[in-house]
């Protein structure tokens, strides 16, 4: 899965522990979620697209299989 997290972030210039206290994660969940190590749970991309004012579709993208 692909996001956006990162870009969103600087352009409202959050720091990754700002993002993490506004939807109550480790600011280490941040890290994780920017390097594409960690998929998040409906909830939580769901408090990611609340607080960057976006359609969670807009944020979280299906990384398509290379064949």
């Amino acid at each position: 899965m692909r996001n956006r997290v990162k870009e969103l972030r600087a352009r409202d210039g959050l720091t990754q522990g700002d993002l993490a206290k506004k939807i109550g994660v480790t600011r280490q969940t941040i890290v994780s979620l920017e390097k594409g190590s960690y998929t998040p749970s409906l909830l939580l991309a769901l408090n990611i697209a609340e607080v960057f004012g976006e359609p969670v579709e807009a944020i979280f993208t299906k990384e398509e299989e290379v064949q």
